[in-house]
């Protein structure tokens, strides 16, 4: 005598398998959607700080090695949960950068916690050039504004910071200021907004005179004849940095970070160690980002 098989049990076995395989392509399917989410979780969590500035924070390509600006070199300085967009731009002022549309790049695309680093007064003073020229106790202040107002409005956080000194010393071998009145003005104009100031005028001015007449040709473009092959008539240039240069200005730039609390102390690091050049990136080519005049 034989037991007969129930005639739906075929039926029941395929549907077994159908709901195995749905059940892996839902597992799967949530697996992808939860990896999604982390990662747009984590781009959200990452803080940007974003620098607007001119040509002594600017990034360099490679065929311009090896001068770089502080701005280039401030990742070296940063965990990865902070990422620096470099906006700043050979030739800007805080006039002139606002009239390219710089800023209104940086707006476009900054969002709420992230910070905007302002730095501009190098070529604000050049009062032969209506296009960049602004006049410390208004309209340098006016413009400086427009930056603070308009990055609040986003949720971000402006910082300004003074403009770094040049190596221009005295007989005595002291560095004489060449800013004129444009760091008191940003200092009047951080504490009239309550703004946090990087005093990188004063900061740089010691880390000069500590370094001295010579040895101050190691971080500026003060380039031998023959020896870099993209300078090979060498260089005489007392405002823009060489590698050891950018990246102790940017370290300056990051301890006030850190010690004003601007960001949490755990988004720093290496702040107290020697840093060889290598560490700066120089990209091959630079991103079209408009053109200032350039200086």
């Amino acid at each position: 005598m034989f037991l007969r098989r129930p005639t739906g049990h075929r039926v029941t076995s395929r549907r077994l398998v159908l709901r195995v395989a749905l059940a892996g392509i839902v597992a799967a399917s949530s697996i992808t959607a939860l990896a999604g989410e982390a990662a747009a979780a984590s781009a959200a969590a990452t803080v940007h700080v974003h620098v607007a500035g001119d040509s002594t924070a600017s990034t360099y390509v490679s065929s311009k090695a090896p001068r770089a600006g502080w701005g280039q070199a401030l990742p070296v300085f940063l965990t990865s949960g902070v990422e620096v967009v470099n906006e700043a731009q050979s030739g800007a002022s805080s006039k002139s950068f606002v009239d390219t549309g710089r800023l209104d790049r940086i707006l476009a695309v900054i969002k709420r916690g992230d910070l905007l680093l302002v730095s501009f007064g190098h070529n604000d003073e050049k009062s032969d050039d209506p296009s960049r020229y602004t006049e410390p106790s208004t309209t340098y202040k006016q413009y400086l504004s427009r930056y603070i107002d308009r990055s609040r409005a986003k949720g971000a956080i402006p910082v300004l910071v003074t403009p770094v000194e040049r190596r221009h010393f005295n007989s005595a071998g002291v560095i004489s200021p060449s800013h004129g009145a444009y760091p008191a003005a940003m200092r009047q104009l951080a504490a009239a907004k309550g703004v946090p100031l990087i005093d990188l005028t004063a900061s740089s001015t010691g880390l000069w005179n500590r370094a001295g007449v010579e040895g101050t040709k190691k971080h500026f473009m003060i380039l031998p004849a023959g020896q870099y092959p993209n300078y090979p008539n060498g260089s005489q240039d007392n405002t823009h940095f060489q590698a050891l240069g950018a990246i102790e200005v940017a370290r300056l730039v990051a301890a006030a970070m850190r010690n004003q609390g601007i960001l949490p102390a755990a988004d720093f690091r290496r702040l107290t160690d020697p840093v060889p050049a290598g560490a700066i990136v120089w990209p091959s080519a630079a991103p079209d980002r408009g053109s200032p005049a350039s200086r």
